[in-house]
């Protein structure tokens, strides 16, 4: 799929020299890959202490039962 983006070129030239990637292409690929990496990370923090745990569950037994 051909797209025309316009692309700020400074932030576009700074990837590239972090990234150390080949092209502009798997520059913005791999951008958008840790974007998406890091938002269902935030995603999964905003649940640290929200879920309800069994204090009494023997998760070693568990282990054993397989």
């Amino acid at each position: 799929m051909a797209t025309n983006l316009a692309i700020d070129s400074e932030l576009l030239d700074a990837a590239l020299k972090i990234g150390k990637q080949k092209s502009k292409k798997d520059t913005v690929n791999l951008a958008l890959y840790e974007f998406i990496k890091r938002r269902k990370m935030a995603d999964i923090i905003e649940l640290f202490g929200k879920v309800e745990y069994d204090s009494d569950y023997e998760y070693k037994e568990a282990r054993r039962a397989r």
